[in-house]
């Protein structure tokens, strides 16, 4: 819970349930284990490892591994493709954030350049995993032809129900979690016209900006363990402005609090939510919001409960492609 961004979480989750698997060890090599690092413009809390080939070449010469996974692209992803293509050593990838929207939101570059990259990457992997049908569906239709489903999970014993006493602010209590950055879609959320509060929780780099532009929202920074459980369970709707977003764990994380959700009824929440009942998806925000209203806590939970990270654990692992060796 040191980073509120999905895939950070996803990542340790997975491989913390992979370790609770029988018969199965996980090593994992991770861009904090280099020295030195370079920040994204615009972003300084996003970096990538620099590091030398020699580097991590021994790191994985220490290893024999039965199986190889690439989760995210970046300077270290693109090393150990570069490595396993060398020994003709086959990899699964996964897809799981939508970098050339985020690059085309951020720096101008156009999508169709990110995903011409990302096809060449993923291509030539054994399987590139991605937690949606929605998802597989956009990537077939963009040219990726080594698609597989790897469903999430989500922390049942963390993120319950804990009552709506921890907040103190006129109701109905509205809150985004996650990233406050500028492809999160956060001013769709803040422009609303709704009654009550608006809160916002997370960092990035768009936070100075929006407590400026909006001095009636409350602002939080960065929340994890009980204090984000609280917040969130104290809140009367979830909303999720994302239009980008490949799943959007921090919706499971709400509906398991107990939380309905608002969003858009794009990639990531139209299978988070679907026709489950838990959350109201629709093109006018707003309205979805209001409407969300309506719907029970316990709704909510029981939906989340449909989400474990066993079960996504044993999934990659039955996905993954097998090194044989002579």
């Amino acid at each position: 819970m040191g980073q509120i961004g999905g895939m950070p979480r996803t990542l340790d989750a997975t491989v913390r349930a992979l370790r609770e698997l029988p018969d199965t060890s996980v090593d994992v090599i991770h861009s904090r284990q280099f020295r030195y690092h370079v920040s994204l413009p615009g972003d300084p809390a996003l970096c990538l490892p620099l590091f030398r080939r020699r580097t991590l070449e021994s790191m994985m010469a220490r290893y024999e591994p039965d199986a190889i996974h690439i989760p995210v692209e970046g300077t270290l992803g693109f090393a150990v493709r570069r490595y396993c293509l060398a020994r003709g050593i086959p990899f699964t990838t996964a897809f799981t954030t939508k970098s050339p929207e985020y690059a085309e939101a951020r720096y101008r570059i156009p999508a169709s350049v990110g995903y011409a990259l990302l096809r060449r990457f993923h291509g030539a992997a054994e399987r590139c995993l991605v937690a949606t049908p929605s998802l597989a569906d956009e990537l077939r239709a963009r040219g990726f032809d080594n698609i597989a489903l790897w469903p999430r999970g989500v922390d049942l014993e963390l993120f319950r129900p804990v009552g709506k006493s921890w907040l103190d602010a006129p109701r109905p209590i509205w809150i985004y979690v996650g990233r406050v950055a500028v492809e999160k879609n956060i001013t769709a959320f803040l422009d609303l016209e709704l009654p009550g509060t608006k809160y916002v929780v997370g960092r990035g780099p768009q936070l100075s900006e929006l407590r400026a532009k909006y001095p009636s929202v409350r602002f939080t920074g960065m929340l994890s363990g009980e204090a984000l459980v609280r917040h969130i369970s104290s809140s009367d709707v979830f909303v999720f402005p994302s239009l980008t977003d490949t799943f959007g764990l921090v919706m499971l994380e709400a509906l398991a609090c107990g939380v309905p959700v608002a969003a858009y009824r794009v990639t990531g929440s139209r299978d988070v939510i679907g026709t489950s009942g838990a959350g109201v998806l629709d093109e006018d925000l707003g309205r979805a919001a209001r409407a969300a209203l309506d719907i029970e806590s316990a709704t909510c939970r029981a939906h989340a409960e449909r989400y474990t990270w066993s079960a996504s654990a044993r999934e990659l692992r039955d996905n993954l492609a097998p090194i044989t060796r002579p």
